[in-house]
């Protein structure tokens, strides 16, 4: 079994993690590089291998650094089985045709600035059309239940408690060239124990290989009912000095999250009626 990392190794986006074993190649997320916008443009557009070769993906979730370049792997050639949650392919339908609209804003944008240094144009990564066509892939199956994804390649979800849908994935590997049996587990994003909407995450019983993503490991999360305070008190203060109070969040998760904490704070009287915009 080998196992090449093309993404979200010493960075934070585009992951993508290559399994090769018993002549088969599986693909753990398919996610969008985000940089500086000339080497995102070439990194994302050109692949590393083949996509013709590659038999099945595995999705964590669907945040865009996970499974956001999925339309232009279809586009360019993969034909086989997107496995992910039945919540996952969901909001992919939605967040994959979003990306295949800027995708298309941002090269219309940047062809009329090449027309104007006389410079070739560009094609978009993939388009609202390449994404609607990588839906056709997509096998949902639910948490806790074993399927078979390749030849001595048994996948098995469990809550990631990150965002609707998130999943851990084990994977259980017969590798016949050497009658060796991996448990290998990926843990795409994890969530925290105390999220107010979803379930925490799982723990796995036991495994060969842990992948693990590491973007909170250096440091260790207050409480949530501490940071539901601090939101409390913040926002008491910019309404008694009728100001606002601007919070970025991710479109996907924090948002809800933030959304229902402040609807929980008004219900409970701890601050004032207030008008939210998203």
């Amino acid at each position: 079994m080998h196992i090449t990392f093309h993404g979200a190794a010493q960075e934070v986006t585009g992951s993508m993690h290559l399994i090769e074993v018993n002549d088969k190649r599986i693909l753990l997320d398919c996610g969008l590089y985000q940089g500086h916008r000339a080497d995102t443009y070439a990194r994302n557009l050109n692949f590393p291998f083949d996509p013709a070769t590659i038999d099945a993906v595995i999705l964590s979730h669907a945040h865009i650094d996970h499974s956001g370049n999925i339309p232009n792997l279809v586009k360019r050639g993969f034909r086989g089985n997107i496995w992910s949650t039945a919540a996952t392919r969901n909001l992919c339908t939605y967040m994959l045709m979003d990306s295949g609209h800027i995708q298309e804003q941002d090269v219309e944008y940047l062809n009329k600035r090449n027309r104007r240094k006389g410079e070739p144009p560009i094609e978009p990564i993939y388009t609202r059309q390449d994404a609607e066509n990588s839906f056709d892939y997509f096998v949902s199956i639910g948490l806790h239940r074993t399927v078979t994804v390749a030849d001595g390649v048994d996948l098995t979800y469990f809550d990631a408690g990150h965002i609707l849908g998130a999943a851990f994935v084990q994977l259980d590997i017969r590798e016949h060239a050497t009658g060796k049996k991996w448990r290998l587990v990926f843990s795409g994003d994890l969530g925290r124990e105390e999220t107010p909407i979803l379930h925490p995450p799982e723990a796995p019983a036991n495994a060969d290989i842990v992948l693990m993503e590491s973007t909170y490991g250096n440091r260790l999360h207050g409480e949530f009912n501490q940071a539901r305070k601090m939101l409390r008190n913040v926002v008491r203060n910019a309404a008694r000095r009728r100001g606002k109070v601007i919070i970025p969040a991710f479109a996907v998760g924090r948002t809800q999250e933030l959304v229902y904490v402040l609807n929980q704070l008004d219900a409970d009287g701890d601050i004032p009626s207030l008008p939210v915009f998203v």
